[in-house]
């Protein structure tokens, strides 16, 4: 898009201006820089984070960064992966000490993930994969730099209504810059929140104070190399293992519900140590270094809004904190971060709307909402007694029993695995995310038969890409790119070659979404763009049910489709949960395995809109409808084929 974006005015005026270089600023900045935008990116820290902070990548997450092309600089460092959890408490015969309860899955069967793990490395070493795709996108991030100020005035300047005032920390030097908008992901004590004078809502009135250490240590303790949750009459602590031989403790030092509760309660690192020994009696624990060690309160808060004005936003920690034991704030925060990066592109490059800007607001904050009630249930959950080892056994499974009731520990387990893997994440309904009352309105919009609801993640499918025979995962094959994707699942080529050339057609019409936001250089574009050769907005992807060596690509498709030829894929793959279908990613769909359908699926992988694919234009028509509902442009009148 940087061939495309307009002159800025003066060196001074920036399309948005990030504060804060943790997770959430990261992000977008990664994001926007790698779509063209001039950003001026600060932080207050004069290097990235050394040591300690957030360390949890959840199996959703890992997914997003392969599709940043992220996951590999990242598992170079050799993190430590938790497949299991381990739960420790008093022996149910009431002896001394602690006895495993149980294990179960970190991310269980029943969850369709590509990586059923949890991935452990400290903040630092994560930034630092992030930094480094910046700087190569011709942005840098200013250290050590704060805000003093800003105002936001659409009347007096309509393109740049953002002013903000910069500052060296040490009061040096000065700078004033303007901006289309300005992000707030300075983390809990926002300063941009305050000025905005937007409050926080406490959502339960337990507060903790915690001790969170890491460093190498000697054990006996069994599970040391697992993630474990141990209760004693000692205390509670959980145990994370880490890259580099390290373990992170958190211990639990104070609670709101202490007689003598004091939120600035602290504790030594020689007192957290002895604590640590006390509860993981009869085993024994020393440490041979300890690299990081804090102590800090928390409590369960969201911010009562993210945007006043849609040009001045808030996300990250500035917008919700809760407490570590679920490994969410960094999770969450990429998840805003790129909620509203693509947003923000569809704005400036012209495809959508503003209003689309408004959906941010509720979508991430529905997110948080979530979090921060199952945080507070997870807690309880566990500090109210430990689950019994047939419970355990239970939520393992990946199918309760036939006409058997869940108990509250499996129903939760359940429902917590799926929320924080990443993949049970759902967002409701608007424009992006097609519902029944959507301006888009046609009988071949949402088949009976999908699988697939919009406002959640498209499904994971591997098929075999026709161009070279490799095998490969359909969700990942579109990088992330600011483009919407259009999965054509083809069915049988006998039976939608008439369907697919209408379909090329009516895309071809100049009054489709597709024509609309044709690249004005695409006479220009290279042979081997793979992605974009039309528009920046869209890819597309076509799937056939049928074998690779039965698919002729320019036989069985229109020119139009054929341009993305490297996208091409035979739904030829076995997969053992549909195990007799001959086409599985069809199935995992939805999608009749012979007249197939439509999947729009959002920049940032969520579902859209599902179409059937039919013979003459209503296929057309219903996604010209779909993007209608946000379009900047007027899209034409029904296609006539």
């Amino acid at each position: 898009m940087a061939s495309e974006q307009k002159q800025h005015p003066s060196p001074n005026h920036y399309d948005i201006v990030i504060v804060g270089a943790g997770p959430v600023g990261l992000m977008l900045s990664t994001c926007l820089a790698r779509w063209g935008y001039k950003i001026k990116h600060i932080d207050n820290r004069p290097e990235p984070t050394a040591t300690g902070r957030a360390d949890g990548i959840q199996p959703r997450s890992l997914d997003l960064l392969r599709n940043m092309g992220l996951k590999s600089a990242i598992m170079a460092h050799k993190p430590a992966r938790v497949y299991e959890v381990a739960f420790w408490d008093p022996p149910a015969n009431g002896g001394k000490g602690i006895a495993r309860t149980g294990t179960w899955a970190s991310c269980p069967e029943f969850i369709d993930a590509r990586y059923p793990f949890t991935t452990l490395l400290h903040q630092g070493l994560i930034e630092r994969a992030f930094i480094a795709d910046i700087e190569k996108n011709n942005t840098t991030i200013q250290r050590p730099w704060t805000i003093t100020g800003f105002t936001s005035d659409e009347k007096a300047d309509p393109e740049y209504p953002v002013s903000v005032e910069l500052q060296h920390v040490d009061g040096t030097f000065k700078e004033s810059v303007k901006a289309k908008y300005l992000f707030g992901g300075e983390g809990a004590r926002s300063f941009i929140r305050d000025q905005l004078k937007i409050g926080i809502t406490h959502k339960d009135p337990i507060a903790y104070v915690w001790g969170v250490m890491d460093g190498v240590v000697k054990t006996d303790f069994p599970d040391i190399k697992m993630k474990c949750t141990i209760h004693s009459e000692h205390g509670s602590i959980m145990v994370i293992p880490r890259e580099d031989n390290m373990v992170r403790l958190y211990i639990q030092i104070a609670s709101s519900t202490d007689p003598d509760f004091n939120p600035r309660k602290t504790a030594t690192v020689e007192e957290v140590q002895a604590s640590a020994k006390r509860i993981l009696q009869p085993y024994s624990i020393e440490w041979e270094r300890v690299e990081w060690y804090s102590v800090y309160p928390i409590g369960q808060g969201i911010s009562d809004k993210y945007t006043l004005d849609h040009r001045v936003f808030l996300g990250g920690d500035a917008c919700h904190t809760h407490s570590p034991k679920a490994g969410q704030g960094m999770n969450t925060a990429f998840l805003d971060a790129l909620n509203l990066a693509w947003k923000i592109h569809a704005v400036e490059g012209g495809l959508a709307h503003k209003s689309i800007l408004e959906t941010y607001e509720p979508e991430r904050k529905d997110v948080a909402e979530t979090l921060l009630s199952f945080d507070n249930k997870y807690a309880k959950l566990f500090s109210q007694r430990p689950p019994s080892s047939n419970e355990v056994a239970a939520a393992t499974a990946q199918k309760a029993t036939a006409g058997a009731e869940e108990n509250e520990f499996i129903k939760t387990f359940k429902e917590s695995c799926s929320f924080t893997s990443g993949y049970g994440v759902a967002y409701k309904a608007n424009q992006l995310n097609w519902h029944p009352e959507h301006p888009a309105q046609s009988h071949v919009i949402h088949p009976k038969s999908t699988a697939l609801v919009p406002g959640r993640l498209f499904k994971n499918a591997d098929v075999t890409r026709v161009v070279d025979a490799n095998v490969v995962h359909l969700e990942q094959e579109i990088p992330l790119n600011g483009a919407f994707r259009l999965f054509i699942f083809a069915g049988k080529p006998a039976v939608t070659g008439q369907a697919l050339k209408d379909l090329a057609a009516g895309l071809a019409k100049k009054n489709s979404f597709y024509t609309a936001y044709q690249r004005a250089d695409i006479d220009q574009v290279s042979h081997h763009e793979r992605h974009n050769p039309h528009s920046h907005f869209f890819t597309v992807a076509t799937v056939f049910a049928a074998k690779r060596n039965e698919i002729e690509i320019s036989r069985d498709l229109p020119a139009l489709l054929a341009r993305y030829k490297d996208n091409v894929y035979a739904d030829d793959r076995w997969a053992r949960h549909f195990p007799d279908s001959k086409a599985t990613a069809h199935a995992k769909m939805g999608l009749d395995e012979e007249r197939g359908g439509v999947v729009v699926v959002r920049p940032d992988g969520y579902t859209g809109v599902v179409v059937a694919l039919e013979e003459g234009s209503a296929t057309v028509d219903a996604l010209n409808a779909y993007f209608g509902a946000f379009s900047a442009k007027k899209l034409g009148e029904k296609a006539q084929l």
